[in-house]
C-alpha cells in the first residue's frame, strides 16, 4: 500500500474556520506515515470563506486539488464529484468539521491491505448530543443493517477508506453516501468496521438536522429496491400482486358459494366490493411488474451495463509451473480490481 496513491476526499460547506486546521492535520498525517497522498477538496457552494481560506493554508501545494462546485447540492453530491475527481488507487472519505480525526487513516488503510475492499469507521466513543444525534443514529444504523443485512454498528461515519474501483462503481445520488458499505455490498466486495476516534464540534455549526432523519428512511426504501429487486423487479410486484389478487379471488369464490349454493344475497355485502378492488389491485402489480421488467432490460441492454461485478482476472500463461498470473502483472499495486 506504500506504492499507492491515497486520495483524501472532503466536502466542504461553510467551514471556514475549520478548513486551515484540517489541511495541517491531513498533511501532517502524509508526512508522518510516508504515504502518498493527494487532497480533494469540494466546496459545496459555500456562503463563507471556506475555499478562500483554504487557499491560503495551502499555499499552492500540488497536492491539493480544489473543485468548486456552482451552488449547494449536498454532502452526497460533493462527494461524489470527489470521487469523479480523484487520481488515487484509494480513496478516503471524510467530513470537513473536524470531527474525523485525520490520524486514523494510516491505520485504516493497513486493514484495508488485509484483504478487504471498504473500511467503514465506526464513532465507538461519539461526541455528540445523545437526544438529537445519537439516538437517532443508533436507530437508523440498527434498521439499515437489518434492511441491507449488512451489519455494521455506524453507517452515519463519513470516514471511509475503499479501493478507488469500488468508490468508482458505487452510484451516489440523494442521500446515498451514508448507505456506501451496503451498495457496495451488492457488488460482492469485502468490508471491515474499526473503532476510530471522534471529536466534539469546535467550529461552526451542524449542517445536520431531524428533517434529514425522513430522508434518510426514504432513500433506505430505494436501497434496499435496488439491493433487493433491481434486475428483477417483478418477483416484487408480482408477489405483491399474487398475494392480493389470491385473497381477493379467495373471498370472491367463498361469496359465489354463498350465492349459488347457500342462496344468501351477496350484492349488498362489502366483502364484494372489497374482493373486487383486491383483484384489480393484484392485476395492476403484476402489470407493473411487467412494465419495469422491460424497464430494467431497457437500461441494461442499451448501456451495456454488467449485472455482476468482478473482482479480479486471473489468466494462466506458459509453463503449468509457473501459477496464475493476475492481469496487468504484477509489478502493480495490491488492489484488486473491480470491474
Amino acid at each position: 500500500m506504500s506504492k499507492c496513491l491515497i486520495s483524501a476526499i472532503v466536502p466542504l460547506y461553510n467551514e471556514e474556520d475549520n478548513v486551515a486546521q484540517l489541511y495541517a492535520e491531513l498533511v501532517a498525517v502524509a508526512d508522518s506515515s510516508g504515504l502518498a497522498f493527494e487532497f480533494v477538496f469540494v466546496d459545496d457552494g459555500s456562503a463563507d470563506r471556506t475555499a478562500e481560506r483554504l487557499a491560503e493554508a495551502a499555499n499552492g501545494d500540488p497536492r491539493v486539488r480544489l473543485v468548486l462546485l456552482r451552488r449547494n447540492f449536498g454532502q452526497t453530491a460533493a462527494m461524489a464529484a470527489g470521487i469523479d475527481h480523484a487520481r488515487g488507487d484509494i480513496v478516503v472519505t471524510l467530513d470537513g468539521d473536524l470531527q474525523n480525526d485525520p490520524a486514523e487513516i494510516p491505520k485504516m488503510v493497513e486493514k484495508l491491505d488485509e484483504g478487504y475492499d471498504l473500511v467503514a469507521g465506526w464513532r465507538k466513543n461519539r461526541q455528540d448530543r445523545m437526544l438529537s444525534r445519537k439516538l437517532p443514529s443508533m436507530i437508523a444504523n440498527r434498521l439499515i443493517s437489518k434492511t441491507t443485512n449488512v451489519q455494521l454498528h455506524d453507517y452515519g461515519c463519513t470516514l471511509k477508506v475503499m479501493r478507488a474501483d469500488v468508490a468508482r462503481n458505487i452510484q451516489l445520488y440523494g442521500e446515498m453516501h451514508r448507505f456506501i458499505p451496503a451498495l457496495a455490498a451488492q457488488m460482492g466486495v469485502r468490508i471491515a468496521e474499526m473503532p476510530v476516534n471522534h471529536r466534539a464540534r469546535v467550529h461552526g455549526t451542524s449542517k445536520y438536522g431531524i428533517s434529514r432523519t425522513f430522508r434518510v428512511l426514504l432513500d433506505l426504501l430505494t436501497v434496499r429496491f435496488f439491493l433487493g429487486f433491481s434486475t428483477r423487479p417483478l418477483h416484487m410486484f408480482g408477489a405483491l400482486g399474487m398475494i392480493t389478487g389470491g385473497i381477493g379471488g379467495i373471498a370472491l369464490f367463498a361469496l359465489t358459494v354463498e350465492k349459488f349454493f347457500l342462496g344468501m344475497a351477496i350484492g349488498d355485502r362489502p366483502l364484494l366490493f372489497v374482493s373486487i378492488m383486491l383483484v384489480l389491485i393484484g392485476s395492476q402489480f403484476i402489470c407493473f411488474g411487467l412494465l419495469a421488467e422491460m424497464l430494467v432490460r431497457t437500461y441494461h441492454e442499451s448501456q451495456n451495463k454488467k449485472i455482476y461485478a468482478v473482482r479480479e482476472v486471473l489468466e494462466f500463461r506458459g509453463s503449468t509451473t509457473s501459477g496464475p498470473q493476475r492481469q496487468g502483472g504484477e509489478s502493480q499495486n495490491r488492489v484488486a480490481r473491480i470491474a
